[in-house]
C-alpha cells in the first residue's frame, strides 16, 4: 500500500512539472511571435464616411464602497472629450458606506456643470459587477459601451481613440492597455506590474495580430452594445463575467481589436492580501469560463489553433494547481529515491523544474530589457518566491472554481494613493482575510523543510536552491502578511 501510494506521488509529481514545462514553452512561443509583432502599429480604424455622426456612448462606473477613488473617477470621467448630447455617464453605485456621499456630491456638481451623469441605485446586490452591469444596459441609450472600474482614470481621448474602430461592422470590443501610477512604489507593485504588462503587450498583441480570442479585462475597453446583448448579456455564473462575455462574444462572430498605444492609469493592489484576493477570483474564474465554454469553443466552426490558443487561455490557471502539487509531493518522491542513490536525488526533478522556469524568466526578462521599467527587473528573481507563497490559496481557488458555479465577487481594495505609506491607518477600513493562509502557510513551510533536509544531509547540494525554494516563498509571503496585518 505505501509502495502504491509513493507511485501515485511519483506520477502525480512528474506529471505536475511536465505540466509546469508545457504552460512555459506556451509562454516561449508567445514571446517568438511577439518579437516579430511587437514593433508594428496598433490597427488602424477604417476611413470616416462622408456625413459620419458620432455614436451615443454611455460609459459605466460600476462602483462597490470606494471612498478612497470614486470622486477621482468621477471627475476624469466627466472629462472626457465628447459631445455633451452623445454621452451618458451612468454610476452604477452599489456601496453600503459612505461612498454613496461621495458619488452624490461629485454627480451632484457635474450635473450643474451640463455633464449628463446620473446614478443608479439596485435594490440589493445580485450578481454582483455583473449584475450591475446587466442591470445599467438595459437603461443605456448609447451605442457604445465602455466601462471603468474605481480605480482607473480614463484619459480625456479615450472615446476619440477608440470608438473609430467600430466603423468595422465586425468589430464588438476595443480594449486599451492598463497602465500603473503606482508601479514603482514598491517591490511587490514591481513584481505585479511586471507580472500584468506582458499580459497586455505581448499576449493581447499577439492574439489580437494573429486572429486568436482575446478578453476584456472588465475594465478601460469599449463596447458595441449590439455585440453584448448578442452573446447573452452579462451573466454572473463565473466570477470573471468579462472573460465570459468576452468568449461568448467571439464565439457569436465578433472580432476583437487591441490598442497598445491607448493607456489608461490605473492602481495596483499595495498589500500581499489584496494581491492574493484578486488572483483568487481570476485564477477561480477562468476555470468556470473554461468549463461553461470549452465545449463550445470546440464545437464551434474555428481553426485547430484558435481552439488550442484558447484552451491554453482559458486553463493557465491550473497552473497554481501544478505548483501547488509540485510542492506537495516533493518530500515523499524524494524520500522514497534515497534508497536509489544520492546522486539521483532530486537529478530529475530540477531539470524539469529549472525548464519549466526558465522559459518563464525568459518571457518575462525579453520583456523587461525591452520595454520601459527596466529597473522593475531587479525584482524578477522575487516572481517564484511570491509565486509559491501564493500557489496553495489560488490552487484552492482552481479546484473551487473547477466544482462551483458564480461565488461572491470579492472586491480588490483601492486606496487612491501613490504607496503604502501614504494611507496610513485606511488599510483597516477594509477588511481581508489573512490569518487562516498565515497558519497554512506556515505550516507548509515546515513541511517543504523535509525535502530540504533530505538534499543537505545527502550532499546533493546542486537540488538544494529548488527543495529551499519552497520553504521560503512560503515564508517571504506569511512575513509580509504578518507585518500587513500588524499595521492594521
Amino acid at each position: 500500500m505505501i509502495r502504491l501510494l509513493i507511485l501515485f506521488c511519483a506520477a502525480v509529481h512528474f506529471g505536475a512539472m511536465g505540466g509546469l514545462t508545457l504552460y512555459g514553452l506556451h509562454r516561449l512561443w508567445l514571446l517568438a511571435l511577439w518579437s516579430r509583432v511587437r514593433r508594428y502599429p496598433d490597427p488602424s480604424p477604417p476611413p470616416a464616411a462622408p456625413g459620419e455622426e458620432l455614436p451615443v456612448v454611455t460609459v459605466q462606473l460600476p462602483l462597490y464602497n470606494e471612498r478612497f477613488v470614486a470622486a477621482r473617477l468621477l471627475d476624469a470621467t466627466a472629462s472626457l472629450d465628447w459631445p455633451a448630447e452623445k454621452l451618458e455617464i451612468q454610476v452604477l453605485d452599489d456601496s453600503t458606506d459612505d461612498t454613496r456621499a461621495i458619488v452624490d456630491e461629485r454627480v451632484g456638481y457635474w450635473a450643474a456643470r451640463g455633464v449628463n451623469m446620473r446614478v443608479l441605485r439596485r435594490a440589493g446586490r445580485s450578481g454582483y459587477k455583473a449584475g450591475a452591469l446587466a442591470w445599467g444596459l438595459a437603461r443605456a441609450r448609447g451605442e457604445r459601451v465602455a466601462v471603468f472600474d474605481a480605480d482607473f482614470l480614463p484619459p480625456p481621448e479615450f472615446l476619440k481613440e477608440t470608438t473609430p474602430h467600430f466603423r468595422a461592422p465586425d468589430v464588438g470590443m476595443v480594449q486599451t492597455r492598463w497602465g500603473f501610477g503606482n508601479a514603482d512604489d514598491s517591490w511587490l507593485t514591481r513584481i505585479q506590474a511586471l507580472l500584468l504588462e506582458p499580459h497586455f503587450a505581448i499576449e493581447h498583441r499577439v492574439r489580437c495580430h494573429h486572429g486568436r480570442f482575446f478578453n476584456f479585462n472588465g475594465t478601460a475597453g469599449i463596447w458595441r452594445k449590439e455585440a453584448i446583448e448578442s452573446a447573452g448579456g452579462w451573466q454572473a455564473d463565473t466570477v470573471t463575467e468579462d472573460l465570459d462575455l468576452s468568449y461568448r462574444a467571439q464565439l457569436a462572430g465578433w472580432r476583437f481589436v487591441y490598442l497598445d498605444d491607448v493607456v489608461v492609469a490605473s492602481e495596483l493592489p499595495v498589500t500581499i492580501a489584496a494581491f492574493r484576493g484578486q488572483q483568487q477570483r481570476w485564477a477561480k474564474g477562468s476555470v468556470q469560463t473554461a468549463r461553461k465554454l470549452l465545449p463550445r469553443l470546440f464545437a464551434a466552426p474555428l481553426s485547430l489553433a484558435v481552439k488550442v490558443e484558447g484552451s491554453f487561455h482559458l486553463l493557465a490557471n491550473f497552473g497554481w494547481l501544478l505548483g501547488a502539487l509540485t510542492m506537495l509531493t516533493l518530500f515523499p518522491v524524494a524520500a522514497w529515491r534515497t534508497g536509489i542513490g544520492p546522486y539521483q536525488l532530486l537529478r530529475l526533478d530540477l531539470l524539469i523544474f529549472l525548464s519549466a522556469n526558465g522559459a518563464l524568466f525568459c518571457f518575462y526578462l525579453a520583456y523587461g530589457l525591452t520595454c520601459p521599467g527596466r529597473r522593475r527587473l531587479r525584482c524578477l528573481p522575487l516572481i517564484p518566491l511570491v509565486a509559491v507563497g501564493l500557489a496553495p490559496s489560488l490552487a484552492l481557488a482552481v479546484l473551487d472554481g473547477a466544482v462551483r458555479r458564480g461565488g461572491v465577487f470579492e472586491r480588490t481594495p483601492k486606496f487612491g494613493t501613490g504607496g503604502r505609506t501614504a494611507a496610513p491607518g485606511s488599510f483597516r477600513r477594509y477588511h481581508t482575510p489573512v490569518r487562516r493562509w498565515l497558519i497554512t502557510q506556515v505550516i507548509l513551510a515546515a513541511y517543504c523543510l523535509l525535502p530540504l533536509s533530505i538534499a543537505i544531509q545527502h550532499r546533493v547540494w546542486t537540488a538544494v536552491p529548488l527543495a529551499a525554494l519552497f520553504p521560503a516563498g512560503l515564508l517571504l509571503v506569511s512575513w509580509c502578511e504578518s507585518r500587513e496585518t500588524a499595521e492594521r
